[in-house]
């Protein structure tokens, strides 16, 4: 019977942000990346989420430097622009590499987060078959 060997490397899981990694400050990292300054009403749309849980989400990355917000008066009401930071730009990036890094540590032959810069390879588009179970 074969022996499995454990990995002189720690598992990339390791690597998460805990920052990022909250479902809301993920979400909208990931919205900002692709956008220039956004809409604080906009991004509540878009995430599905209440102005308090986003204004909450947005406190946490801003006071860790990896978003801005900025305030612009518009008549009587304010407005309130986020976007993201180099900072924030960067380590998202480096959260979505530790995430693919998971996902190729369970591929067999797969070297995981070696090999590749610190990320694993892209995943094939294979199909599965019907019968196959998947829990």
């Amino acid at each position: 019977m074969p022996v499995c060997e454990l990995s002189p490397m720690s598992h990339p899981r390791k690597d998460l942000d805990t920052l990022i990694h909250s479902p809301v400050r993920f979400s909208l990292l990931a919205a900002l990346r692709n956008l220039e300054d956004v809409d604080f009403r906009f991004l509540a749309n878009l995430l599905e989420v209440s102005d308090s849980t986003l204004s909450q989400a947005i406190t946490v990355l801003a006071d860790a430097d990896l978003v801005t917000v900025r305030k612009e008066t518009v008549g009587r009401r304010t407005r309130t622009w986020v976007g993201i930071t180099t900072t924030g730009r960067t380590a998202f990036e480096r959260h979505l590499a530790t995430l693919q890094a998971i996902v190729g540590s369970g591929i067999p032959g797969s070297s995981g987060n070696k090999g590749n810069g610190g990320q694993a390879a892209p995943l094939d588009n294979q199909e599965i078959p019907n019968d196959t179970p998947l829990s």
